[in-house]
């Protein structure tokens, strides 16, 4: 009997330490592999008015950038070789004070090309230090904990210098190779910023009627939607950062279900949704697991079709991922 038990003891402790090294691995692998491992996402949707020409959108969201990430600069210039129509940026570009810099050294092409932006958390507020298991609780019983003021206001002018469009609570019509874009945008609603009603109304006839927002909370897309807007991009998400092959995300930091935390889906009869699952992470939380930091390369056609496969696989003209 003692042989056996003995047998059993050692069988658990063998069990316990192969967990202990797989789960010791897979943190290595989030935190030192995949969160620098970039990747380009494309998807085609149809969103146009008919007999529109296809429009290129590159979506950028929530770099977190701090200023000694070179990879992730030189990754984010390059994408200006995808040659978009438009770039949308929805927002939490900033992770640090002084990080203002290394995003317009990451953009700086992208900036020459029409573009769009709102703003999220992180470009008000600096991260802090938090206890990690937050991050898996219901939102409604965190307490917020804000970080010391960002430096947004530089970030904004030199954004508008370059000729980029705040949308933050307004009405704007654009002109992007040669069709018209009629886009609204809000501040941040997971900051419960937003307000609505300064943008509220129909969506002006356009070849594209594009709502822009941070966090992708419920109780704003469905204002889009009724609005009339065929798509609206956010980011907020990190498409879960963590999640599990076969089951995906398992929050999204907001109160969109989760099995939108990524990519395009249909909200409503008519309105698109597409959220990215981002470039970066707060530097207190830097791991990601089955969800890469990503760009998004949207092809825009007319409607009346359905989409075509969104896969993450690098286009020959994309920039290579960067490790």
């Amino acid at each position: 009997m003692s042989t056996v038990r003995d047998s059993h003891q050692l069988t658990a402790k063998r069990l316990a330490a192969g967990t202990v090294a797989l789960g010791a691995a897979a943190f290595g692998y989030a935190s030192g592999i995949e969160r620098r491992h970039f990747v380009l996402r494309t998807a085609e949707l149809p969103v146009l008015a008919p007999g529109a020409r296809p429009m290129r959108v590159l979506h950028v969201s929530d770099l977190h950038m701090l200023p000694g990430q070179r990879a992730k600069q030189r990754w984010v210039a390059a994408l200006d070789r995808l040659d978009p129509d438009l770039v949308v940026n929805t927002g939490d570009n900033l992770a640090h004070p002084k990080a203002v810099p290394a995003v317009l050294r990451a953009l700086g092409p992208l900036l020459e090309r029409p573009g769009l932006f709102v703003f999220g958390s992180n470009d008000y507020y600096a991260p802090k230090p938090k206890n990690p298991a937050r991050y898996l609780m219901p939102r409604g019983k965190k307490k917020r904990i804000h970080g010391k003021k960002l430096p947004w206001r530089d970030l904004r002018a030199a954004f508008l210098e370059h000729g980029w469009q705040d949308l933050t609570h307004v009405r704007r019509t654009l002109t992007v190779g040669g069709q018209t874009v009629f886009a609204a945008g809000l501040d941040d609603p997971h900051l419960r910023r937003d307000r609505y009603g300064e943008i509220a109304g129909p969506a002006e006839a356009a070849t594209l009627r594009l709502g822009v927002t941070h966090s992708p909370e419920p109780r704003i897309l469905d204002p889009f939607a009724a609005d009339g807007y065929d798509l609206v991009l956010a980011g907020h998400t990190h498409g879960g950062q963590l999640r599990i092959p076969g089951i995906g995300a398992l929050v999204t930091n907001c109160e969109l279900d989760r099995s939108r935390a990524r990519g395009a889906s249909r909200w409503g009869a008519h309105m698109w949704l597409h959220v990215s699952a981002g470039l970066g992470t707060s530097p207190y939380a830097p791991a990601r697991f089955a969800c890469p930091p990503e760009a998004t390369l949207l092809t825009l056609v007319e409607r009346g079709g359905t989409t075509t496969k969104t896969t993450k696989a690098t286009p020959r003209k994309a920039p290579r991922a960067i490790r």
